[in-house]
């Protein structure tokens, strides 16, 4: 008798192991399975949150198959306490594995709401965007210029303070640093003071993730950085024979030749006309660098040159003095900078707008006349048209 219960026991016993076995394996096999998520979601994870309630939310939300099995899972791998609060897109029929990863990775949020602090060439604005995650495209939620006297929009310091919003700041191509230190100074979350203005041309027009008591000077030392290594980098690939005799007059180059055109496919072909003036002792003759020598770089001129100021001897005055002026007019953008260092390969020395928002380009003065003259005739059809 004591036989047969031993037998029956162990026999219980084993189906025991086999059974516990294949729910094990089942719930490891439905954590890295495909997630039931039809659409992909922003998921808010509170500060002081924890995986049961998130996996709460995940459930409720149709994100997750079981919030035991995801809570059993995160655990098993050591990573409910590596939970991480902000904004999270999950992708549609995400794993748990795979939505465990994104909730305990850390880093900045990948959805939700940000806020963009524009400095762009004339003018800055706030801008507030909310992803959408059906469509990955953000929507604008508030837009204001942050120099206005006006209040600030309702629900804009609300945005700031939730958990989860992200803050950039995004310099235009071809900005000035006089105009990033102004804009950088109605930043309401930025502390701190510039000491003084960065070099003409040592600021990297990019995106730049910042967090609310980030430090204005920091804030700029990481521009001149990135700047630094965008140029060692252009000056390491420049192509045999360019006409500089360092990064430095490389750079200025790279800032005439942002200035001088808005169409990026443009900038190689503009940078070689200037390319090809220098080589053949010509001077550069370009009106950005005349402005900049009237300005300083600080606001805009607001009319056109006049015949007085493009006869006067200044240091930025290229229809006067021969070669480059002796600093950069703009900060320019990586393209424009690689441009300047990979010129195309053309004979044109003379270029003139041609009414579609690029330029007609011209190797000799005859057939660059004739590219006035077709400007001049659009120009004069346009104030007919008004």
């Amino acid at each position: 008798m004591w036989r047969n219960i031993a037998s029956n026991a162990m026999t219980f016993l084993v189906v025991l192991v086999f059974l516990a076995g294949g729910l094990l394996l089942w719930a490891q096999n439905e954590y890295s399975a495909e997630g039931p998520l039809e659409q992909p979601m922003c998921l808010q994870v509170e500060r002081g949150s924890n995986f049961t309630r998130v996996s709460h939310d995940l459930a409720e939300q149709g994100a997750i198959s079981s919030d035991m099995i995801f809570r059993l899972g995160a655990d098993y791998g050591d990573k409910t306490d590596l939970l991480k609060a902000g904004s999270y897109l999950v992708p549609e029929h995400a794993s748990m594995t795979q939505i465990t990863d994104i909730v305990t990775k850390g880093g900045a949020s990948t959805c939700g709401t940000e806020v963009v602090y524009r400095i762009g060439v004339n003018s800055a604005e706030v801008q507030v965007r909310e992803l959408d995650p059906e469509t990955g495209r953000y929507v604008e939620r508030i837009e204001f210029d942050p120099a206005s006297d006006e209040p600030r929009p309702e629900g804009y310091e609300a945005i700031k303070s939730e958990v989860g919003t992200r803050f950039r700041v995004a310099l235009a191509e071809g900005v000035t640093s006089w105009k990033v230190v102004e804009e950088l100074g109605q930043i309401d979350v930025l502390d701190g003071e510039v000491a003084e203005r960065p070099a003409e041309g040592s600021l990297a027009p990019d995106s730049y993730e910042i967090s609310p008591g980030d430090s204005r000077a920091d804030l700029i030392a990481r521009m001149e950085q990135a700047q630094e290594a965008i140029l060692a980098q252009a000056w390491q690939n420049r192509a045999e024979g360019v006409p500089y005799d360092s990064p430095e007059e490389a750079l200025i180059m790279a800032s005439i030749v942002e200035k001088e055109t808005g169409v990026a496919e443009e900038r190689p072909m503009v940078a070689s006309v200037f390319v090809n003036r220098i080589e053949r002792g010509m001077r550069l003759q370009t009106d950005p660098t005349v402005i900049y020598g009237l300005t300083n770089g600080e606001g805009v001129l607001g009319r056109g040159l006049r015949q007085s100021e493009l006869r006067k001897e200044t240091p930025y005055n290229t229809y006067v003095i021969d070669g480059l002026p002796p600093t950069p007019i703009a900060n320019p953008g990586r393209a424009s900078i690689e441009a300047a260092l990979n010129p195309a390969q053309s004979d044109y020395v003379y270029f003139v707008a041609d009414g579609s928002g690029g330029h007609a380009f011209a190797a000799t003065l005859a057939e660059h006349n004739r590219n006035v003259a077709a400007w001049r005739k659009i120009e004069a059809e346009k104030a007919q048209g008004n």
